[in-house]
């Protein structure tokens, strides 16, 4: 089956779209990428969403707006996939469409609303779509994320010691693939340091983490961000940038003398890292499987290192794409829905029972055929 995943993340920079060949063969999943491509948002609509985000305000006008052009954008960027990817025809599209707020209560997780209309993508590609992936594990008890969870468990299931799966997106989230895997939002990724960059610059990020390898931690600063009570709850838990914005960070510098630009991308920067690695070395983490926009910043990567005394490699060096992965995460979780199949591991995001994920909006033929005698899969292999 030829799926093709699209993914915007907190980060909400671009959509990335991948490509490939799914199969089930016996108890092996096995899927053969097809490549990727990413298209940014256009300005406009990037804006939108960006002023349209906890802690700002918004209206049911500008939510329809929001659904309408993500929706479209999407699109776009699935034509493009259908054709330069696929060679013109594609079996699924799963969209992940765009987080625009994850309502947490208490630790608990009471809804999660992705935009992004499907039928856009439908009407443009003529292909059926799988989309609204995480409403259904909310319902079933569980966080809603991280969804790619079941990807790390199939995937690095069986390697040597405490393998532990790790996305620098927006949010940091880690998958624990030990006995019964263990996965959730560790805190800020990229949420704080883009914020404060782009507060301070106007630059959408910290290039090469230069600001960050510039600056000096403030120590002051960085202990009390490290006092947030979100960092102690039990896993499985998942956040957002409605607790990590620039709000959140202006409360915890009341008092304080003002603090250089660079150090104080420094300090965020050492949060995001410090955080991660308290979360690996409490599992007992062995190695440390790294995708996301965030190995991309040097500085990060360096500091996350010199935290863990163990090593830290991208999954391109275990054959997955690092910038696809949670775009070739997604189009499993369809293959697993067309299935019959449960898209979700119950201990990683505190859901009763694992779901089929996702709701499907029919192509111009219809419905996709839908299996129900396939077996769950226990093993990822990538080609």
């Amino acid at each position: 089956m030829r799926v093709i995943g699209l993914m915007s993340g907190t980060s909400y920079d671009a959509i990335d779209a991948a490509a490939a060949d799914l199969r089930l063969e016996g108890d092996q999943l096995v899927l053969t990428p097809l490549g990727m491509l990413s298209q940014p948002y256009p300005d406009e609509l990037r804006n939108g969403i960006a002023t349209s985000l906890p802690p700002a305000s918004t209206t049911m006008e500008q939510v329809c707006k929001l659904d309408t052009g993500i929706g479209q954008a999407f699109a776009a960027v699935a034509r493009q996939a259908v054709e330069q990817l696929c060679g013109g025809s594609a079996d699924v599209i799963v969209s992940h469409g765009q987080t625009l707020f994850h309502w947490v209560d208490g630790g608990t997780v009471r809804g999660t609303l992705q935009l992004g209309q499907p039928a856009w993508i439908a009407e443009a590609t003529g292909v059926p779509v799988v989309s609204d992936l995480r409403a259904r594990d909310v319902a079933a008890g569980g966080q809603g994320a991280p969804l790619v969870s079941i990807i790390d468990v199939l995937w690095l299931r069986g390697r040597p010691g405490v393998p532990v799966a790790l996305n620098l997106g927006g949010i940091a989230n880690i998958t624990v693939v030990h006995g019964e895997p263990v996965a959730f939002d560790t805190g800020p990724a990229n949420a704080l340091i883009d914020a404060v960059v782009m507060e301070l610059t106007g630059q959408p990020f910290d290039a090469d983490g230069v600001m960050a390898a510039r600056g000096q931690v403030h120590e002051e600063l960085l202990g009390r961000l490290l006092a947030e009570p979100y960092y102690a709850r039990p896993a499985p838990k998942s956040t957002g940038k409605e607790l990590f914005n620039l709000a959140y960070l202006a409360r915890a510098m009341e008092g304080l003398p003002e603090i250089a630009p660079a150090d104080l991308v420094a300090t965020v920067t050492t949060l995001t890292a410090r955080t991660v690695a308290d979360a690996v070395r409490r599992y007992g983490g062995t190695e440390v499987v790294a995708s996301g926009g965030g190995i991309q910043n040097p500085a990060l990567m360096h500091l996350l290192a010199d935290e863990l005394d163990i090593p830290v490699r991208t999954t391109d060096e275990l054959g997955l794409p690092s910038a696809a992965k949670e775009a070739y995460a997604f189009a499993v979780l369809g293959f697993l829905t067309l299935h019959g199949l449960g898209g979700t591991v119950p201990s990683c995001t505190g859901a009763g029972h694992s779901s089929m994920l996702g709701s499907i909006t029919p192509g111009a033929r219809g419905l996709p055929a839908m299996s129900t005698e396939a077996r769950p899969p226990v093993r990822l292999v990538v080609e």
